[in-house]
Order: structure tokens, then sequence, then C-alpha cells
């Protein structure tokens, strides 16, 4: 069998694409309509596009997005119907003419609210694409005897009005951060000073072995028996004594045997990896219902943070369902990222804070974050050291990858000093920059930096879509303490309960559609049930089912389970909804869209962010 290739069982195989939903693969797929042969895209009339060498890669930049315009939302006076108090806002840009937004709107998109049916009250009133299950026969919006307007919400964190504005007014204190950076300053320049006096010493001590040894070295049959020579210096006469040969037992504390260190215990723990885009509130409480341990929010740069950016701050939001939850930063400035650090430690409910040295987006790079700071060690040094300082009960981890060239990795020297500079953990990809997502993760480079940490846990991270994937690369890398999951948990967010049950899990199509509809429930309750909030849902299930696509059914495989890197022949499922979810063709993913959440806007249309060259 050829490598790369996920066998079909032959009564499953199609040899012609029909016009329906069986395309399932996107180089197939109708509106794909590049072919990629020996390194080249070519259109329908043969004329060559691109080669290899000039493949754009990473996102779709200039892909078509929806907009809601600001003027389409209905005034905050006007939510819960007519009878409130009038807008008292002179030049108030909103709709206030409750009749003309009803019509506007459209029909309601089901019977019943999520929201109203688990809390009791819909915030969004009649702007509500299901108004109806909440508001009487007069208009005005209803809540349930039971609902209590003083319980605490199921979300927390994000940017208050309040230091949105002391941040944008640089009011907020940042002396602490400043402290923190002077002394991580003098820790680094102490350690330069002494390794520059070491350096010293050893070149000064070798000089004087070289003398001694060519003035007093004796003839070799004068050497008495038992001693060695060393070609590094004088004889030594216990050199056999002191050197153990033979098997011996390693009772080193390294690894998953190491003492625990911070307030979060990261040993023999399935962590979802901070995942751009996708790895959104609602997703990670899907991740959650399936058995993730540990969880983190989407990558969030600390400029935009300082400057309270709503957008930003929304990626720091938790659900209460996340017992143990992080931010990651992302940054190329010291004292930027250890402000943003302080500010999330004291205005947050976060668990741990981690900084982000190995994104391969090439503006984050050419900015001289993500990746970029791991060959800028000095700013990653006072980086570490001061965020690490920060609290005693708050963790300060490091994510990066091998290095940032694929023939030259650097991850087993930095590993060390980035727990010598006070890290709780670490989590490495064991992929470079350049390879990105392509070739295999290298378990075995994983393992041998794993092995350097003293006592810090070291996570690992890569290729991991099943249960068997799990055991093996753990026997692979007996020193990692525990596997974080990224791509594996797009493709199949119940890997993490085949890896707790220890055995695969194939739901049906049936089973899959409910998690859907439980990801479209939660993304109403979290971005809203108006117009923008079923929209903003539907688009990030469409990213998400760009990825989901991708999983194919253990029964239908001739040698399951299925490798993450492994494209599929053309197949067709055992029902309507399998083949539907297994096509790679974008208009399909609407259409599967539209059973959920209703008929798309005049003029909609959906291409994935992220495009990526592995499957």
């Amino acid at each position: 069998m050829e490598a790369g290739i996920c066998y079909i069982k032959p009564e499953y195989l199609v040899t012609e694409v029909n016009n329906g939903s069986e395309a399932i693969n996107s180089e197939n797929s109708e509106t794909n309509k590049r072919k990629r042969e020996d390194g080249e895209e070519v259109e329908a009339g043969g004329k060559k596009k691109w080669d290899k060498k000039e493949r754009k890669r990473g996102q779709n930049k200039n892909r078509p997005v929806f907009k809601d315009e600001r003027y389409s939302h209905l005034c905050h006076s006007l939510i819960d119907g007519t009878g409130g108090e009038p807008c008292s806002l002179a030049n108030c840009r909103y709709v206030h003419d409750l009749d003309a937004f009803l019509a506007a709107k459209g029909e309601d998109l089901g019977p019943e609210c999520y929201v109203y049916s688990t809390k009791g009250y819909c915030a969004r009133g009649v702007s509500c694409r299901f108004a109806k299950a909440h508001t009487n026969e007069q208009g005005r919006n209803l809540k349930r005897e039971d609902y209590d307007e003083k319980a605490p919400p199921t979300t927390c964190n994000g940017v208050s009005s309040e230091l949105q504005v002391r941040l944008r007014k640089h009011e907020y204190d940042f002396s602490r951060s400043k402290e923190l950076i002077k002394m991580a300053e003098r820790l680094r320049d102490a350690r330069k000073q002494k390794e520059q006096q070491e350096k010293d010493g050893k070149e000064e001590k070798s000089e004087e072995i070289a003398n001694a040894t060519a003035e007093d070295k004796p003839p070799n049959d004068e050497l008495e028996k038992g001693e060695q020579t060393d070609s590094k210096g004088p004889p030594t006469q216990d050199a056999a004594i002191e050197t153990p040969t033979g098997c011996a037992i390693d009772d080193s504390t390294v690894g998953r045997d190491a003492d625990k260190k911070s307030a979060v215990d990261f040993r023999e723990k399935l962590v979802l990896s901070p995942l751009t885009t996708l790895g959104n509130l609602p997703f990670r409480r899907i991740c959650k219902e399936f058995g993730a341990d540990i969880t983190c929010g989407e990558m969030a740069c600390a400029q935009p943070l300082l400057k309270g950016m709503g957008q930003e701050w929304a990626l720091t939001k938790r659900h209460q369902s996340e017992d143990v939850f992080g931010v990651q930063l992302c940054g190329n400035n010291p004292n930027m990222i250890n402000q943003a650090a302080q500010v999330i430690h004291e205005t947050a409910q976060v668990d741990y804070i981690d900084l982000n040295i190995g994104c391969p987006i090439d503006l984050i790079y050419q900015q001289g974050g993500g990746s970029a700071l791991m060959r800028r060690t000095n700013i990653l040094e006072l980086t570490v050291r001061s965020c690490a300082a920060l609290s005693d009960r708050l963790p300060f981890t490091v994510k990066m990858r091998t290095g940032i060239y694929a023939d030259k990795s650097v991850a087993h020297e930095l590993l060390p000093l980035v727990e010598e500079w006070g890290a709780s953990a670490v989590t490495l990809h064991g992929r470079s920059r350049e390879q990105r997502y392509t070739k295999h993760a290298n378990w075995t480079y994983i393992e041998e930096c794993a092995a350097k940490a003293k006592q810090m846990p070291v996570i690992g991270n890569g290729d991991i879509l099943s249960y068997e994937d799990y055991v093996t690369r753990r026997t692979l890398a007996p020193h990692v303490s525990s596997v974080m999951i990224g791509r594996g948990a797009l493709i199949k967010p119940w890997i993490f309960r085949e890896i707790k049950e220890k055995q695969a899990w194939s739901p049906s199509s049936g089973q899959r559609y409910e998690m859907l509809q439980k990801f479209c429930n939660y993304g109403l309750e979290h971005w809203g049930s108006d117009t923008k909030g079923v929209e903003t849902t539907r688009r990030f299930l469409l990213e998400w089912q760009s990825f989901l696509y991708r999983y194919i059914p253990e029964a239908l495989q001739v040698d399951p389970p299925q490798k993450i890197n492994a494209r599929p022949q053309k197949y067709r499922g055992r029902d309507e909804m399998e083949t539907l979810m297994s096509s790679g063709n974008a208009a399909d993913w609407v259409k599967l869209s539209e059973s959920l959440l209703g008929t798309v806007p005049e003029g909609f249309s959906f291409v994935p962010k992220h495009k990526a060259n592995a499957f």
C-alpha cells in the first residue's frame, strides 16, 4: 500500500464524482477548480498558474467575509419590545422602528430558544431569531419565574468598560511589571558575567594543564597499575572506579516523576492546544465534555490587549466548565508581554499563562514574535524570567517548536534554559516553523529534549489522532509528562474520550450531527441568538467543518486507525448524512449549516480561513 493514503473498503468507494454531495475530497469538489500536478496549479484550459516554489500557504487573506451592518441592529431600548423607556440618545444610529425591524428580521429559525430554555431569560429579546419562544401576544420579552437575576454568569473574563478606559488612557499601574523587568535584566547580566568568568577560567586552566602535562608527564611504562591517562588532563588513578559500566537504574527525577512545582499539575493530563480561530469557547466546551483535562484560549497578542481592544480580550473568556484554563500570549517585546501578563493576572480568572514562541504565521514572525523568539534568546530570557516571577500561584508556561528551520533544531538547547529561567512547563511541537504541519512530528527529538528537563514537566504535541497514536508516542517519549492535542481534536473531538477509555469510538452520523447541534447551541449562548450571533456561529461552524470532514469512520477503513496526514480514497458514507459530513466541498458545508441555523443571507459565500498543504 502506498504511504499517505487511507484505503477505503471496496463497497464504499466511488469511481465518479457526482453533482451532489459525494464529492468528498476538496481536491475533487466543484468549488475547487485547481489540480495539482507535480507541484503545479493548472487551470481548466491547461495554463500554468504557479509552481511549487511560488505556492502560498497559511491563510486565505482575500476571502469574502459576511458583515452585519450596525444600522440594522435594534436599539437597546426596544430589545424587550414596546412599552419600555424611550431611547435617550439624540444621535442613536440603531433602528427605532420595531415593526420594520421585525419584518426585515424574517421568520424564526425554530420553536425553541436554547438560551431561554436553559437560563429562563434571553437578553436578545425580540431580536432573537427564536423570539416567539419567549415573547407574549403583545410582543413583550418574557422572564421565566425560576429565572435568577443574581445567578453568577456562566462565562468570565473579557474587558470591562472601566478597565478599557484605564488601559486606553495609560492609567493602569504597571510599576510591578517594570520592577520585574529590571530584576530580570540584573539576573541576565549576572548570568552572562558568570558564564564569561567560567569561560575565561577554563581557558586559563586548560593552558596551565597543557604546560604542566608537557613538563611533568611520566613515560608510559612508569604509570602505576590501575592508573589511566585522560586525554583532557593528567592521569586519574580511580577513573575506572568512578565510571559505572553495564546496566544501571536511572533514579533521576526528570519528566513525569519530577516533584510538583506549580499550582497546576501538568502531569498525565490531556491538554487541548490553543487553536487560532477554531479554539473558541463553544468548541472548548465540546472538548471538555469529551474529557479534555486542560484548556487554553486562542492566542492573544499583547499589544491589542494593552490597548483595551474588546475583540482581543474576548479571546480570554472562560466557561465555568473549564476547571483548568489558561491564556496564551504572543508578542515581541518583554515589557509589553509582561504588562499583558500582569493585567490578566490581576483582572481575569486564569490558572496559568502561556507564551507562544512557536507561531509560524509570517506577520507574527516578521515582527519578531512567535517562533522568532526562539532565536532572540536575550528577549526570551527577560520575558520568561519576569513573567514567571509575577506570582507563585500563577504558573507561566512556554509553547515552542523544534526550531525555525527543519535542519537546525534548537529546542534541546532552549528547553533547559527556559526551565532555569522559571517556566513551570514547556510544550514542544515536534515540527519546525519551516515545516508548519507537513512531514511527521519528530517524537524522538521530543524525547531527547524532555530528558534534559530536571523537574519541569514537558508536554509533547503533534500527530495524535487515535488511542494507538497516543500509546505509540508515549512509548517513544517516556520522559514526556503529558500530551497536547490540536488538529486531532479538530478532526475528532472525541479523541480525549478514546484515550481515557483506551479504545476507539466510532460515532454514527446521527451522533456527530447532535454534536454539531450542541456546538450551535453553545455558540448562540456565547455570541448571541440574534442575526449577528447566528451568522457568527455559522462562520465558526463552517471553519470547524473544514477539519471535521477529514474524519473517516472506522468501519469504512481497510486498516484503521486513520493517520492524521493520510488522504482517503474517494468514498461515500453509510448514509446520506455521513456522506454529506465527509464532503470536502464548501457548498456542502453551507448546506449542513442551513439544516442547523437556517438559510444563509443573500450573497453569502464561504472560504476557509486556513488552507493547509498537509491534509
